[in-house]
């Protein structure tokens, strides 16, 4: 049984030491929250702060705040425990270069838990097998409202855009189905409510693959629209089962997470015939469980290196510098 450590009890934290519950391969050791009732009430030891732990431990979920990552996942990699660490996987590039060297010793994944949907997988395959041919354009629309209370958390209004929050998920898929990505542009707004932070815009992203793909984002709008929506994956957020994604090639186009395949025509003179793949359903968090536990036996290599989460970091911040009209650090 590996003895898995959760640092951070908030909305995703729960759900991980709900998932580290459940896993008939793991126990939870304990859990890490500055708040005592957050952090107690599911019969293993609570602690203030990382330092403070005093059970064994094989591996640590790092569920704290981004700001924390960098420090959190030293102490834990000092320590021996294999690290999976809540996306993004920094809040700078500065700390996520100093995440990536600090946790060489030890294995580290990066929980942009998407991958592990076997919708996401079928599709990932469908591409490499060229169901659609070479890819060339894709589009991807993320529009929700969120409730005032969300916010919260961040009163001075300088922060809680949806890009590094929300889009940076999407950005990781894009990444996964289209490779590097080579230029970012933007546009945003913040007029439904006036906040110093980014609410709505279009990013346009070009991949060194010549691929193009554009993401439409909003956090004022109740649509149906929207991966989590989509998916039904969040149990906070109303499923819609409505597409989201549309990913085009020199052979068809495919959509997601409907999975509706559409190929068979030569150009425009003719109708492309459509057919639905086929994907089993799984639990995101739990695959991704599954995977952290064969990754911390050494049976496996991380889907999401530290690296690689680096890179969708990368992005992630490129487009918040393109709104903020600066240039990325």
């Amino acid at each position: 049984m590996k003895q898995i450590l959760v640092v951070g009890a908030g909305l995703i934290g729960i759900r991980h030491v709900q998932a580290v519950q459940a896993h008939p391969e793991c126990e939870l050791a304990g859990i890490v929250d500055l708040d005592a009732e957050r952090r107690s009430g599911f019969g293993a030891p609570g602690f203030e702060s990382i330092e403070a732990v005093d059970v064994p431990v094989d591996g640590a979920i790092i569920a704290s705040p981004t700001g924390l990552h960098l420090t959190h996942a030293r102490f834990a990699a000092a320590r021996g425990w294999d690290l999976l660490i809540e996306k993004p996987v920094a809040g700078t590039m500065a700390e996520a270069n100093a995440l990536v060297t600090n946790t060489r010793d030890v294995a580290t994944l990066v929980g942009h838990h998407r991958r592990y949907h076997a919708s996401v997988k079928r599709l990932k395959a469908a591409i490499e097998d060229g169901k659609i041919g070479r890819p060339v354009l894709a589009s991807v629309l993320w529009a929700m409202k969120k409730p005032d209370a969300y916010f919260q958390n961040w009163r001075d209004g300088s922060s809680g855009s949806p890009v590094m929050i929300n889009l940076v998920h999407d950005i990781d898929l894009l990444r996964y189905f289209l490779g590097d990505v080579t230029s970012v542009a933007a546009v945003g707004s913040t007029a439904v409510r006036n906040a110093n932070r980014t609410e709505s815009g279009v990013a346009a992203l070009q991949f060194a693959s010549g691929a193009s793909a554009s993401i439409a984002f909003a956090d004022t709008t109740p649509s149906p629209w929207g991966f989590e929506a989509g998916t039904g994956e969040n149990p906070n957020i109303a499923a819609t089962g409505q597409d989201m994604m549309w990913i085009m090639g020199t052979e068809g186009g495919v959509s997601f997470p409907s999975l509706r395949l559409w190929s068979g025509a030569a150009d425009w003179s003719q109708a492309p015939v459509a057919e639905t793949l086929d994907a089993d359903q799984v639990v995101p968090l739990t695959a991704q469980l599954d995977h952290f536990v064969a990754v911390m036996e050494r049976r496996a290599e991380p889907l999401i290196s530290a690296d690689d989460g680096r890179r969708t970091l990368a992005v992630a911040l490129q487009i918040e510098a393109v709104l903020a009209g600066r240039s990325a650090a």
